[in-house]
């Protein structure tokens, strides 16, 4: 299938690229960029004005549940999520059942992920057996099947010593060590953030230290390993001073946001108690948001990722200190980002651009993609005033637990092509 897609603002930074023109797309690949192209016959248009035409969204962090929990999230139902929220790729977390921690479970997610044929999936691989944190799961077997890089994702990796020896092992291979910085014996029984919010609503609070004190251990390790070490949903202003730091040290240091921890915080949370806020690093104070979303700014935060996070109804709509972590969120990122940053001058397209589309792929070691002749054909067309209602309604995944739900959002993708392919057409998902 040819699509030539006419009049839309580009912005890819890769490429100087920040202007009206087409782009006309035959197969899997762009094949012309320019001012006034010509549709030919059997070429089908896709009307930009008035939209922006950017490289496909990667989200870098998302939790599909499959296998073992497809009750709240299957790699197709998350797919469709994805191509709903304008992502042409996303990389999986390996804490499914069983452990995504050898290259059949790596494989077995690609090949589900291409009988969706909706987005690329870019499996992480665990970095020990069962993400227990005791012996190195398969990491080369997994880099053959194509793993992208590799986290304990949930929880982290407790001991210092097989830290080091994970970041070690991963270094052989060019693949970055994720990290989710978390000492579990400072945050058990934490549910919230420690602090005004925590007293007030009576509950265990989960102190900052407990993430800034791993942060400060695996950018040591990552000094004397050499491996590259990215850092996963960091929520605090002194943990993202320590990767600043680290950064203007020349390690390579690297870290991802939240939208929900660049737009809420724990004073969100009241008297009712609405467990979609309850989340796995907790929402901080607003000093820290506001840290956050200048990091993402100034370049310090390289990438905004959902840790999209899908859950049953009886998990969420339960007792807040039981209630399971996390929101979802592949559908409403683009949307609260453009709400809250672009439209209001403090983000430009093309920063916005890098860290949804250009760093994720650097970082999962991806191919780039460029809006230019010889490229894949992955793009995200977007509408910046259309406007959205957060409701249940609205989702195309399996699961509803949106930290979001009741919000009116501005900005939101109405089509993308996956390797040439249409997958999201007028906001409407194929299939």
């Amino acid at each position: 299938m040819a699509y030539l897609i006419k009049g839309a603002h580009v912005v890819d930074p890769q490429v100087g690229l920040d202007d009206v023109c087409d782009v006309l797309v035959e197969g899997k690949t762009i094949v012309e960029v320019a001012k006034d192209i010509e549709a030919a016959e059997g070429v089908e248009v896709i009307d930009g004005t008035g939209k922006y035409l950017v490289p496909g969204l990667v989200d870098m962090h998302v939790h599909f549940r499959d296998p073992g929990f497809e009750y709240k999230e299957t790699i197709a139902s998350g797919s469709r999520a994805a191509a709903h929220g304008g992502f042409t790729d996303v990389a999986t977390m390996p804490n499914t059942d069983p452990v995504t921690d050898n290259g059949a479970n790596i494989r077995y997610q690609i090949d589900r992920a291409r009988k969706a044929g909706l987005i690329h999936i870019r499996p992480m691989g665990a970095l020990t057996r069962g993400e227990k944190g005791e012996s190195l799961a398969e990491i080369g077997d997994m880099v053959m099947e194509g793993a992208s890089a590799f986290s304990d994702d949930g929880h982290g990796v407790q001991s210092a010593g097989m830290m080091k020896t994970c970041m070690g092992y991963v270094s052989q291979f060019d693949r970055v060590v994720c990290a989710h910085c978390e000492v579990e014996s400072l945050t058990k029984n934490g549910v919230i953030n420690s602090g005004r919010a925590a007293t007030r609503l009576g509950m265990f609070g989960w102190p900052a230290f407990g993430e800034e004190l791993e942060i400060y251990r695996d950018i040591e390790l990552c000094r004397m390993t050499g491996c590259a070490l990215h850092i996963c949903h960091i929520s605090t202003a002194k943990g993202l001073e320590m990767v600043k730091a680290a950064k203007a040290e020349g390690l390579p240091v690297t870290c991802e946001v939240t939208p929900h921890h660049l737009f809420l915080c724990d004073e969100d949370i009241d008297e009712t108690y609405n467990t979609n806020l309850k989340m796995n690093p907790p929402l901080r104070k607003a000093s820290d948001a506001a840290a956050l979303r200048q990091g993402i700014v100034d370049g310090s935060i390289d990438c905004v990722v959902t840790d999209h996070a899908p859950h049953a109804v009886h998990e969420k709509d339960c007792e807040w200190e039981i209630a399971f972590f996390g929101t979802i969120g592949l559908e409403t990122s683009l949307p609260l980002m453009l709400t809250n940053m672009v439209s209001t001058g403090e983000m430009s397209w093309n920063r916005l651009v890098e860290v949804m589309a250009v760093n994720p792929r650097q970082l999962l070691r991806c191919k780039p993609v460029k809006i230019e002749a010889g490229s894949q054909a992955d793009l995200t067309l977007i509408d910046p005033k259309k406007q959205i209602e957060v409701t249940e309604g609205y989702f195309e995944s399996k699961s509803k637990n949106s930290a979001f739900l009741g919000q009116t959002l501005t900005g939101v993708a109405t089509d993308v092509l996956m390797a040439g392919k249409r997958t999201l057409a007028d906001c409407v998902v194929a299939g």
